[in-house]
């Protein structure tokens, strides 16, 4: 297979001029090329009046590939790598009972279902609901204000991820091929086949949900357990090492080795887990707002004039750092989404985006955030970024009565409330307010959002006009702590593994999936399939 790199077509080129252009590249006619994949999309936009797709093609062809890879004397042709992912042979170790995992968000979900494909039948506890019943919860919780706090945006079968965009591009470096295989899964689960190749793929919340319940079912037809609206509230120990879990009021679970994928605002279970003397530390983190813009404004910034219908909503990424040093940036920006209560405890309040597949929303929207470091918490305790997180969060609460506070830009940076909506009107999931957000906030954040707020009106033309909207607090952007582990994955409680966004090792739903797979694959190599203990003893 042949690998071409950055090959360039404008934006409303047809299937045929991909073709020949490929042929061009390898100095072939179009009829010897077998078949094509795309590798990987992405828009060149430098030129507002050129806009270009670059892709990464790879290429069968029915004549000789070195010979063709000489003839084309191009650096971008070279020989592909077909590296696929392999999931490990299993270990000799019997499990006197299944593996559990705690917490079914991405990283709890995949490594869910890899070790039931492998034969483990995993027991997956979740102490908020299935998709369905989370979402008449949540959209009553909008409507009504009535928190539910075992199930919520945060709480609930998919995670945090479930009420979001659905982005799933990541940073991490990946020489396994997990990254390609949390995105075959996903597309075989029912996501569009694109997210494989474009450069920014994303999935929307109203087609996230029948992609998780899909996972679900298929873990249960290989053999797997899930337990809804089961919360754990204990630990069983022993001799060092993990025995059992103990479920709610006090059920008790027996088992050797669980999956601790409880997300990062599992808030209760971090209390629970540094009572019980698990290792954890403080860890630097990001707080701030979310901004609306219309979407068009962002559109025409980005891509220019009329290009929405082919290109889709578009969306930015900025950074800056601030006089006082700290960093402020966007982070989850939702092209035509909406602003979100977030919340999953009585009397605190915290905000999210949410775009739904076709991301068609009037508005944009985005959280600018500014880093925060244990400097910043109060006490030593690991603990303390949940403290500094709850504080913002019962301000937020207090200044808008349990409403979303909202402040127009121009007002905020001038210190006032705002009183009226200007051409940007709110797009939210959620009552709202009109609050002072500088009382939320302490100066030294306030001051570096002002700072960046500005710097980026100089990046997208329009990002500072004084009738953008602002909402806070923005506070889940990851987890305040890290569970400790070893590099087998592994507690110093032996048998607990700390896992995915809420352990501190992944920050989104593709490198969480990505790291619900990784524990996956560790436990794999330790022990036996559970579905063959009857054959082996």
């Amino acid at each position: 297979m042949i690998r071409i790199q950055q090959l360039k077509l404008p934006i409303r080129h047809t299937k045929e001029e991909l073709e020949e252009k490929i042929g061009k590249t390898l100095r072939i006619p179009a009829s010897s090329i077998v078949s094509y994949e795309i590798a990987k999309q992405s828009i060149d936009a430098r030129k507002k009046d050129n806009l270009l797709y670059t892709y990464t093609i790879d290429v069968h062809v029915k004549e000789k590939e070195d010979r063709l890879i000489r003839q084309a004397k191009n650096r971008n042709v070279a020989k592909a790598e077909e590296g696929r992912y392999h999931f490990p042979e299993p270990g000799e170790k019997p499990l006197a009972s299944p593996p559990v995992i705690i917490g079914m968000g991405p990283a709890g979900l995949f490594c869910g279902l890899m070790l039931a494909r492998a034969g483990y039948m995993p027991v997956i506890l979740e102490r908020g609901g299935p998709v369905d019943v989370r979402q008449k919860k949540v959209e009553g919780f909008w409507k009504s204000g009535k928190l539910d706090p075992d199930c919520n945006v945060q709480f609930g079968e998919g995670g945090a991820g479930t009420f979001s965009d659905g982005k799933l591009n990541t940073l991490v470096k990946d020489s396994f091929g997990r990254n390609k295989k949390v995105l075959e899964l996903f597309v075989e689960f029912g996501a569009d086949p694109s997210i494989l190749y474009v450069n920014k793929p994303h999935i929307g919340t109203d087609v996230l949900g029948g992609i998780v319940s899909a996972m679900r079912e298929e873990i249960i037809r290989l053999g797997g357990q899930v337990h809804f609206f089961s919360k754990v509230t204990d630990l069983v120990t022993g001799d060092g090492r993990l025995k059992g879990l103990i479920v709610g009021d006090g059920q008790r679970i027996k088992t050797e080795a669980a999956v601790l994928a409880v997300g990062h605002s599992a808030r209760d279970t971090f209390e629970m887990l540094y009572q019980k003397g698990i290792p954890m530390t403080q860890k630097a983190f990001a707080v701030g707002l979310r901004i609306q813009h219309p979407q068009e404004m962002i559109d025409v910034s980005q891509y220019g004039e009329g290009n929405r219908d082919i290109l889709g909503a578009a969306s930015y990424k900025l950074t800056f750092q601030a006089g006082n040093g700290r960093g402020v940036y966007s982070f989850c920006m939702c092209p035509g989404g909406y602003v979100v209560n977030a919340s999953s405890e009585e009397g605190r309040l915290a905000v999210n985006g949410m775009s739904f597949h076709a991301r068609d929303g009037r508005n944009a929207n985005s959280a600018l955030i500014v880093t925060v470091t244990p400097d910043d918490f109060p006490g030593n305790s690991p603990l303390a970024g949940v403290a500094y997180q709850r504080k913002l969060e019962e301000a937020a609460f207090q200044q808008g009565k349990g409403k979303i506070p909202v402040q127009l830009y121009g007002d905020f940076k001038e210190g006032r409330r705002s009183s009226a909506f200007g051409e940007v009107t709110p797009q939210m999931k959620g009552d709202h307010v009109f609050a002072d957000l500088r009382e939320i906030l302490p100066s030294y954040l306030s001051g570096a959002l002002t700072e960046g707020i500005d710097h980026f009106g100089k990046v997208i033309r329009g990002f500072d006009r004084p009738d953008a909207i602002l909402a806070g607090i923005e506070s889940r952007t990851s987890s305040p702590l890290r569970i400790e582990r070893d590099s087998q994955f592994e507690s110093n409680l032996r048998g607990l593994f700390p896992c995915g966004e809420g352990a501190g090792y992944a920050g989104g739903i593709t490198s969480a999936a990505m790291d619900g797979i990784r524990v996956a694959e560790e436990l794999c190599r330790r022990y036996r399939p559970f579905a063959d203990r009857n054959e082996k003893g």
